[in-house]
């Protein structure tokens, strides 16, 4: 029997730099002066991250001022998922922006098409959130990892558990 080789493909955003991302941007729009006297903020919730301002404009800046930080901390900006700007309290605006953790299944049957159609020898699983792909050959499995990078998936693609 042939030794079979595998990998996983996840979708997950290192949370810690996440973290540390907003942080730098909530000192920093305390500390800016077209930010004096406003009620911009930047917040981290279970499930995304919260932004507030005083109208549109101010909310531009606060997500330009968030991408800087979160590219700098090299966050993937394709594992943000932007939602609508809807008015709150006191005349002000929020907006939610929603982080990616795992593959949606829509996605993940799209990589599963892809990867039958193209590799023969390259079987997929999905297991949950994340996808399987086992093949004998190494040289399969590495053109399928290629294939996912240069895909367009709107996803921040990682490749785990390389065996």
């Amino acid at each position: 029997m042939a030794k079979s080789f595998s990998f996983d493909v996840v979708c997950r955003l290192d949370l810690a730099e996440v973290r540390n991302a907003v942080n730098l941007a909530q000192k920093e729009i305390a500390t800016r002066y077209d930010f004096k006297n406003s009620v911009a903020k930047v917040t981290l919730d279970d499930d995304g991250i919260t932004l507030q301002a005083d109208n549109d404009s101010r909310l531009r800046a606060v997500v330009e001022l968030l991408e800087e930080k979160l590219a700098r901390r090299s966050v993937p900006l394709k594992g943000l998922d932007y939602g609508k700007i809807e008015a709150a309290l006191g005349g002000t605006v929020r907006q939610h922006i929603g982080l990616a953790n795992g593959i949606p299944d829509e996605k993940a049957r799209e990589m599963n098409k892809m990867l039958r159609h193209d590799f023969k020898k390259v079987s997929v699983a999905i297991q949950g959130d994340t996808l399987r792909i086992t093949s004998a050959s190494k040289d399969e499995l590495q053109a399928a990892m290629s294939a996912l990078r240069d895909g367009d998936w709107s996803l921040p693609l990682q490749f785990t558990n390389y065996r």
